[in-house]
């Protein structure tokens, strides 16, 4: 009878494509599972590596900053005292000799001062 289907149990056929459709239904759901677990596995990862990362900065920065408060802070190189020129004070004693502010003994003594 053309146009009649017959109902009723599949043929072999039948349950082999409908066996073969199910399986690869499954095999690609649980591939798409594996890899989601995947990813997220290696998202968690990364999170990890960047959460130890920032904490082994913090680490560092503080050590580093314990160390600096161990330091002694640097001293201040002492000013230079200012150059005695012999020379010039002589000649200012010579001076003040001249202009009459010394007598012979006084500029003897401060020249005798200056020289010792």
């Amino acid at each position: 009878m053309p146009g009649f289907r017959r109902m009723g149990r599949p043929g072999l056929i039948g349950l082999a494509a409908r066996t073969a459709v199910v399986a690869g239904t499954a095999t690609a759901v649980s591939g798409g599972m594996q890899r989601h677990a995947q990813q997220n596995a290696q998202n968690e990862a990364l999170q990890q590596q960047a959460a130890a990362a920032q904490q082994q900065d913090q680490i560092n920065a503080a050590a580093a900053a314990a160390v600096a408060a161990q330091q002694p802070a640097p001293v201040a190189a002492p000013a230079a005292a200012p150059a005695f020129d012999l020379i010039a004070e002589l000649q200012k004693l010579a001076a003040l000799k001249e202009q009459g502010i010394l007598d012979d003994a006084e500029f003897a003594a401060a020249k005798a001062k200056l020289l010792a």
